[in-house]
């Protein structure tokens, strides 16, 4: 009887791995009691045929029951068997055809289990590949040329979403939903010609989502050359293709940016730069900076190593380069010899920093000087060094509108010399005119003295001391103006305010008698001296009384009262308020009340109350015009201003 032939599984066809079994399972305690059935036949029956061939089945059994070691030993014990039953039942020659056919079983025997244990090393093998088949990431499955499923790996399941018993039997191309770019046809024809093709495909998943797999099919012939099977191995690239996708988004957006910006852009190639830069020794005490002022041929050289690899369309309009010409190639193409922001830009480069802004001067390509403002961008990693972007700004209008300040500037001060002269001259008429009209006003009621018949020598000689009171006056203001000039200190000294009130009162007293204004004075008694200088703070209460008395010039039908209070503040500081009962001042005028040159009055020269407000705030204190709540009720207007006080007289 010819012994079974067992096949060796296909590789497409990968075989589960085998589990392990006990010998004494069911299929073993059926492989012992067949092989015990077949001793007893062929040992004590007459039976003359080959009943020992029958041991062929036991090993098959025993293949699907036992490792290798227990078929071998039933291979063995059925052997034995064989033999022990031929001689029980005949003689060692007893006859030849007994022999041959013990003989012939003990072959048949030998040769299923040789197969049998064959089989089981190619299965062993199957099983492992199909194994890293399971364990790879790559969704791989097997199917026939008609497309049915006969394999599917776990990563299969976990892309598509299908388990492999759902989809063994079933089309796969058509459960996929498979969209083929080429073609399937075209795709058909070059796996049949070539054995295999690889390309990209589309398919849906269980979810229904659409993903991009690079796929790459094998196919597997049998003896006569008709196709048997296809493995197909699919690689997800779906990310991938999305992100190059959007880097392809970036580049083209960069490019753009690139081309049109309005802002010239070079990409340059320093490599060689940096390579320079980290080779210079430091070890020697010696700065970078040092090191390139006494090698000025290393900054040349790193000068023309710097590359140019790409220039915008706003570079070359800035170097006039026509539209389709090259731009230089090199640095040291735009820079003049004596340029200095290159080692600078070396040092910023050696002291680690990613970015340098400078200012310098390039040279276009008709040997013109364009002046622009630049930046650097350094990668803070070694290996990018041959993509520095460097952003250049033509600054030429910049520089001419500088240019222009500057002028205009210089114009402008030379107006303000000329201003500031003009009001100087203007504050010096102003405080100088008061003492010159007291003098004239005393000079002439001198003269109406003498020219009486008997002369009043005594009305005379007061009206006199009052001329050489005001002309000392006069030249105490000259003098201040002098020690402000000289930016020296104005002299200060401590002030009783009832006696520089007193004071000033005497030299506007001509002024209220010719203009009927009666004085109120309400000086509190807790009034302390204050520290400043008499004739400034007296100034600053003349001024203000003569433009009350001048305010109340044209009232008519009521009292003309010039009122002077002092008093603490509260703060430390002695409020002073010169109030009036004139026609006040409009609202649109106390904004500008202040101010140089405004004025209210026809022959006004409008430096009164600006000087004023300086000297008080000079002397630490504020000048105002009072609201309601500050100003005496009724009609006019109300001046407050204050100076600093102090409890006890310090040095």
């Amino acid at each position: 009887m010819d012994a079974p032939v067992v096949a060796a599984p296909s590789p497409f066809r990968p075989a589960a791995p085998p589990e392990g079994r006990r010998p004494g399972g069911i299929l073993g305690i059926f492989a012992l009691g067949l092989a015990l059935v077949i001793f007893i036949v062929d040992a004590f029956t007459p039976l003359e045929g080959a009943v020992a061939v029958l041991y062929v089945v036991v090993v098959l059994i025993a293949a699907r029951a036992f490792q290798r070691n227990g078929v071998i030993l039933t291979a063995s014990g059925c052997l034995i068997l064989t033999a022990v039953a031929y001689f029980l039942s005949h003689r060692l020659f007893d006859s030849d055809s007994a022999l041959l056919r013990a003989l012939v079983s003990l072959a048949a025997i030998a040769i299923s289990t040789l197969l049998v244990l064959r089989n089981q090393s190619a299965a062993r093998i199957l099983a492992e590949q199909a194994e890293l088949l399971e364990l790879t990431h790559d969704p791989i499955f097997v199917r026939t040329p008609t497309d049915t499923v006969t394999f599917w790996n776990r990563a299969a399941e976990d892309l598509y979403g299908w388990r492999r018993d759902e989809v063994r039997g079933r089309n796969v191309h058509v459960l996929l939903r498979t969209a083929f770019p080429d073609g399937e046809a075209a795709i058909r024809d070059a796996l049949m010609r070539n054995g295999r093709w690889e390309g990209e495909l589309v398919q849906t998943v269980r979810s229904g989502a659409r993903v991009v797999v690079e796929s790459r099919w094998s196919l597997q012939r049998n003896a006569d050359g008709q196709p048997l099977a296809v493995l197909e191995t699919n690689t997800d690239i779906t990310e991938r293709k999305r992100a190059h996708a959007a880097l392809a988004e970036s580049e083209r957006r960069y490019r753009t940016i690139f081309d049109t910006a309005r802002v010239a852009i070079l990409q340059q190639d320093w490599r060689q730069v940096k390579a320079v830069i980290d080779a210079v020794p430091r070890d020697s005490g010696m700065s970078l900076g040092t090191y390139f002022d006494d090698h000025p041929e290393v900054v040349r050289d790193l000068r023309r190593s710097v590359t140019i690899v790409d220039a915008n369309a706003e570079l070359r309009r800035l170097i006039g380069a026509d539209t389709g010409a090259a731009a230089p190639q090199s640095l040291d193409a735009f820079l003049f010899e004596d340029e200095p922001t290159f080692v600078e830009s070396l040092l910023a480069l050696a002291r680690g920093e990613t970015f340098f802004e400078g200012e310098t001067v390039i040279r276009s390509l008709s040997g013109e000087r364009v002046p622009i403002l630049f930046g650097i961008t350094f990668p803070s990693h070694a290996d990018g060094f041959e993509c520095v972007l460097v952003f250049a700004l033509d600054i030429t209008e910049r520089k001419q509108a500088q240019e222009a300040l500057l002028a205009l500037q210089s114009e402008l001060a030379h107006t303000a010399r000329v201003t500031t002269l003009g009001e100087l001259t203007a504050s010096i008429a102003h405080e100088v005119n008061q003492p010159l009209a007291a003098i004239v006003t005393n000079g002439e009621a001198a003269l109406r003295w003498l020219k009486r018949s008997p002369p009043d020598l005594g009305e005379v000689s007061a009206a006199v001391t009052r001329v050489v009171a005001s002309g000392t006056r006069a030249g105490e203001i000259v003098s201040r103006i002098r020690t402000f000039l000289a930016k020296a200190p104005p002299p200060r000294d401590w002030l009783d305010l009832r006696e520089m009130i007193g004071e000033a009162v005497l030299l506007v007293e001509r002024e209220m008698v010719r203009n009927d204004v009666r004085l109120v004075r309400d000086v509190a008694a807790d009034v302390t001296p204050v520290h400043g200088d008499r004739v400034q703070l007296q100034q600053v209460l003349i001024n203000l009384m003569v433009n009350a008395i001048q305010a109340m010039a044209t009232v008519i039908g009521r009292p003309r009262l010039l009122i002077i209070r002092v008093a603490p503040d509260g703060t430390e500081h002695v409020r002073v308020t010169v109030a009036d009962s004139g026609g006040g001042i409009a609202a649109e005028a106390v904004e500008r009340i202040f101010q140089p040159f405004f004025t209210t009055k026809a022959d006004g020269m409008g430096m009164g109350l600006a000087i004023c407000r300086s000297i008080v705030e000079a002397h630490g204190g504020r000048l105002w015009i009072g609201g309601h709540d500050d100003r005496d009720d009724g009609p006019g207007a109300a001046f407050h201003f204050t100076i600093p006080m102090t409890a006890e007289r310090g040095s």
